[in-house]
């Protein structure tokens, strides 16, 4: 493993373990009930905006963000990875990645079995809170898209498009669970943590791989 590739998969557990020990400190508050000062006032100003055409919006944003949805978009990557760029090993890696995600966050609500909350319901919605589903399913979605993409852009305003999009796609979603009253704001920060902790153990996992397959070539 050559010393470039040592640092940056150094780096990325470092970002695995700084991401672990965040979602731990917002899990801890959620379960000591003591981050409902970040909750109402995130809350007061998301909801303050109420409109017609924000309701229309955000009930859209969480289609594309439903079970329905991202299975669909998994599948169309995975069959584009196979069979246009052959990147196999990159479709493993899609799949975990998403699919590992939606695993997590189903364990996570069941640990913390925090209700949804119930005042100024715009959507309803069934099922624990904590952590935020929806959120989870899009960092999964679109961090591991990003990554993929992101070698075969070569030009610096392409890659900086991608991530613009992939970035407000994620926290358009975020804020749309918490505008329909369906999620409190630390559902959807517990759930960017999460999601991304495990996207990043998922591609520090890939690159180890990689590596070590190309030590054995040579």
């Amino acid at each position: 493993m050559n010393t470039k590739l040592n640092v940056l998969l150094t780096r990325s557990f470092l970002v695995c373990l700084l991401l672990a020990v965040c979602f731990g400190t917002v899990a801890l508050l959620v379960s000591r009930r003591q981050i409902a000062w970040f909750d109402e006032t995130i809350i007061s100003f998301v909801q303050g905006a109420e409109s017609p055409g924000l309701t229309a919006a955000a009930g859209l944003l969480s289609e594309i963000g439903s079970s329905a949805v991202v299975p669909f978009i998994t599948i169309a990557a995975a069959l584009y990875l196979y069979f246009v760029l052959k990147h196999r090993a990159e479709v493993i890696l899609l799949i975990a990645a998403i699919g590992g995600s939606a695993i997590l966050n189903t364990i996570l609500k069941k640990i913390f079995q925090r209700d949804r909350p119930a005042i100024h319901i715009i959507m309803e919605e069934t099922g624990f809170s904590f952590p935020s589903g929806h959120s989870m399913a899009v960092v999964g979605l679109y961090g591991i898209l990003v990554y993929l993409l992101w070698k075969h852009i070569s030009s610096a305003a392409g890659r900086a498009v991608l991530v613009t999009l992939a970035t407000a796609m994620i926290v358009a979603m975020g804020l749309a669970r918490i505008y329909l009253g369906v999620h409190y704001p630390s559902d959807v920060l517990g759930g960017y943590l999460a999601s991304g902790f495990w996207l990043g153990v998922c591609i520090w996992t890939y690159r180890s791989y990689r590596s070590r397959r190309q030590s054995a070539v040579r």
